[in-house]
C-alpha cells in the first residue's frame, strides 16, 4: 500500500526515533510499504518519520541513482552498482573520508534540491528486517542516501546543512510546503 509522505513542518520530522523490538505489530507490511511508497514517489531512501512513525526504520536503494548516471558519470563512484537495504535501529559507528558536495532532495520537502556536503564514508550497526545484527561501513553515493535517511530518525533534515542565509531565503517555499501549496505526483499529508 502507498502510504503519504509526511510534508515539511509535520513534528515527526523533528523527532528522534526509538528503537523497535522485533515484536513490532506488521513489521513486514510496513516494510513492503516503506518500499512500495518510496517507488511511487521516485526516491532512493525513505525513514521512517516520513510516514509518521517515529521508529529507527529506514530503507535504501542506492542502484536507481546509478540507472541514472550521464555517461560521464559512471565509474565515478566507489558504491556502483549501489545497493538494496533495510535499516533498522541504525546508530552510527564512525562518519569518515573527505567531504564532499552532492545536489540533494527530500520527499518531505518537494522542489527543493541543494548542495549538501557530507563525508565520504559511514559505518553504521544496524539490523535487517530479520533482525540479524550487522556492522558496515558504506561509501559514496550509497553512503549519503545512507546518512540523508539516518537525518530523518534523528529528527535531521537535508536543509539543516544550509548556511542561515541559504535557508531564511528558502522560508517562503518551506512554509508553502506546510501549508499544502506544493503541486506532488506522490500522495502527502500536510501539518494541520
Amino acid at each position: 500500500m502507498i502510504l503519504p509522505i509526511v510534508a515539511y513542518g509535520a513534528p515527526v520530522l523533528r523527532t528522534v526515533a526509538r528503537d523497535i523490538t522485533p515484536d513490532y505489530a506488521n513489521l513486514d507490511k510496513l516494510v513492503a510499504d516503506m518500499w512500495e511508497t518510496m517507488y511511487a514517489s521516485n526516491g532512493v531512501g525513505l525513514a521512517a518519520p516520513q510516514i509518521n512513525r517515529d521508529i529507527r526504520l529506514f530503507v535504501v536503494d542506492s542502484h536507481q541513482i546509478f540507472e541514472n548516471l550521464d555517461d560521464d558519470e559512471k565509474g565515478q563512484y566507489p558504491d556502483e552498482p549501489g545497493m538494496k537495504q533495510v535499516f533498522i535501529n541504525a546508530h552510527i559507528v564512525t562518519v569518515n573520508g573527505k567531504e564532499w558536495a552532492y545536489n540533494e532532495g527530500c520527499l518531505s520537502i518537494p522542489k527543493i534540491r541543494e548542495d549538501i556536503v557530507r563525508n565520504e564514508e559511514v559505518t553504521l550497526e544496524y539490523v535487517d528486517e530479520h533482525f540479524t545484527p550487522h556492522t558496515k561501513t558504506f561509501n559514496g553515493i550509497t553512503a549519503r542516501v545512507i546518512l540523508h535517511e539516518y537525518d530523518h530518525i534523528e529528527g535531521k533534515l537535508f536543509i539543516d546543512y544550509l548556511k542561515p542565509l541559504k535557508r531564511k531565503m528558502l522560508k517562503g517555499k518551506l512554509d508553502d510546503i506546510s501549508k499544502g501549496k506544493v503541486k506532488v505526483d506522490y500522495k502527502m499529508v500536510f501539518p494541520k
